[in-house]
């Protein structure tokens, strides 16, 4: 049996992608795990609840809702997002606040909404799936790199704070990962420059990263199952950097 189970957790954003992957590895390891989503779709794992985490309310009844399902809640999973790419001076305002506030204000939400449930049997996980954006930056991405490089603040804080409410706090930060963001991304951009998919993916795409591949979600969700378990206990206030060499220039 995994030392997982028993546990529960709160995963956002898993209704595709890394969220999903995560939802469906977690409860592979025993795990009970309520789904947050906008509009979870009528197949994802886990036993799903809809909030709009851009608000304080969405999170704060997520929580709630977990609690109420559970009776406990062990492991928080920060995930939900998503990317606009613009220069600084096009970026839509409206479109940055709702960038910040689901990237950077809902993990901090979480935190403080599920606080004291997780340091109540002593062995709380707090894990927010950053970016190697978190660590460095691209053009035209400015929302998403200030909400990412906050989200390693945010983590920091919460483990300094956590170590003697025992509650560990981590941040992910993978490079690209094979989601359908993603693949969206590479087909656009391989009819705009006029390549071929495996050349966009190579020469654009994958430009920063030594390694010419995509992390797969069940990757990314292989490490939040590590961290979330017993191997996890030595991880706190840190980035979990899996990028394929990105950040090693």
């Amino acid at each position: 049996m995994s030392e997982l189970a028993g546990r529960t957790a709160l995963v956002t954003g898993g209704g595709s992608g890394i969220g999903r992957a995560v939802v469906q590895r977690l409860r592979d390891e025993g795990m009970d795990v309520l789904n947050v989503d906008i509009a979870a779709p009528a197949d994802a794992p886990g036993s799903t609840f809809q909030a709009d985490l851009t608000t304080r309310a969405g999170n704060r009844d997520a929580v709630q809702a977990a609690l109420e399902r559970f009776g406990r809640l062990d492991v928080v999973v920060a995930n939900a997002g998503f990317q606009h790419v613009s220069p600084v001076r096009e970026f839509d305002e409206d479109r940055w606040e709702t960038m910040i506030s689901l990237l950077l204000t809902s993990p901090f939400l979480l935190a403080k909404y599920a606080w004291d449930a997780l340091a109540e049997h002593g062995d709380g996980r707090f894990i927010a799936i950053a970016s190697a954006h978190g660590l460095v930056a691209s053009p035209f991405k400015s929302a998403y790199v200030s909400a990412k490089h906050g989200v390693l603040g945010l983590v920091k804080t919460l483990a300094l704070e956590g170590a003697q409410a025992g509650v560990l706090a981590t941040a992910v930060c993978p490079a690209y990962v094979r989601t359908p963001l993603v693949e969206s991304q590479i087909s656009a951009q391989a009819k705009a420059h006029g390549l071929s998919e495996d050349r966009v993916l190579e020469e654009v795409i994958l430009a920063p990263q030594p390694i010419k591949r995509l992390i797969e979600p069940s990757e990314v969700a292989g490490v939040v199952a590590f961290l979330a378990g017993p191997g996890g206990r030595a991880f706190s206030g840190v980035p979990v950097t899996m990028d394929l060499g990105w950040t090693a220039r």
